[in-house]
């Protein structure tokens, strides 16, 4: 289990983090939603050992944590294959090994036709499978996802989110992903936990008991609309900080 027991955190003179309880069980879907600038990503950020919080305790039992950035940050001089088996090269597996493990997870991805293409021939969404598949090839159980799919248009984005959940589901793999998304948090979450900017906190935290694949865009729409009624929730999001997507 990952867990954050009463993380604060300050920069400079200004708090950011405020007293944070988190906890992520092994096969769960934990997302965090927030306007920008409530600490979404410095918490994220902190829960992968990047950041050191200036105050509280941070616990990862995992076998093995992965961190998928916003922006893909492939290495543009290297081709698919080497993108996706840069980790595993960092732990000195055999070359022959990690190509393998990495072309068998391109083809997981969809990007089968695409092994030998550099990052400036892929599409923005291919390229964030890219760099999912680099996180999934180290063998990671918990996958740490900091909006890793806000710059994608809402076709894109949908069937990125669709193909999230199929692998996590695949593999049973934990999961704590940032967004700014209400919609995108009820698709993708087991629990919503929702922060209040200056300082972060956590304010509410909400279960979606239906199961993934029921999820549909009305579903998507009433649950939003219920998590912005609860006052808590539109403190928080002060309404037009609100993002809300099909």
């Amino acid at each position: 289990m990952l867990r954050l027991e009463a993380v604060g955190h300050v920069f400079g003179r200004d708090r950011t983090l405020e007293t944070i309880d988190l906890t992520v069980a092994p096969g769960e879907s934990v997302c965090l939603v927030g306007p920008s600038g409530c600490g979404k990503t410095t918490l994220l950020r902190i829960a992968a050992g990047l950041v050191v919080p200036t105050e509280g305790i941070v616990s990862d039992a995992f076998h093995r944590s992965a961190v998928v950035f916003q922006e893909p940050r492939l290495l543009p001089w290297r081709r698919l294959l080497d993108n996706i088996a840069l980790g595993l090269k960092a732990t000195a597996v055999p070359r022959r090994e990690r190509l393998a493990r990495a072309r068998a997870l391109a083809d997981e991805l969809g990007l089968g036709e695409r092994h030998d293409h550099y990052p400036h021939e892929l599409s923005g969404g291919m390229q964030q499978r890219v760099a999912l598949a680099r996180a999934l090839a180290v063998d990671a159980d918990l996958l740490l996802l900091d909006e890793p799919f806000s710059a994608l248009d809402v076709g894109l984005r949908s069937e990125a989110q669709t193909l999230l959940l199929g692998l996590l589901g695949r593999r049973g793999i934990a999961s704590l992903l940032v967004t700014h998304d209400l919609t995108e948090a009820l698709r993708l979450g087991h629990r919503i936990l929702v922060m209040s900017p200056s300082p972060g906190r956590i304010v509410h935290e909400e279960r979606v008991e239906r199961p993934f694949g029921e999820r549909d865009a009305a579903f998507l729409y009433e649950a939003a609309g219920a998590l912005l009624r609860q006052p808590a929730v539109a403190d928080a999001f002060l309404f037009r900080q609100c993002e809300v997507t099909p």
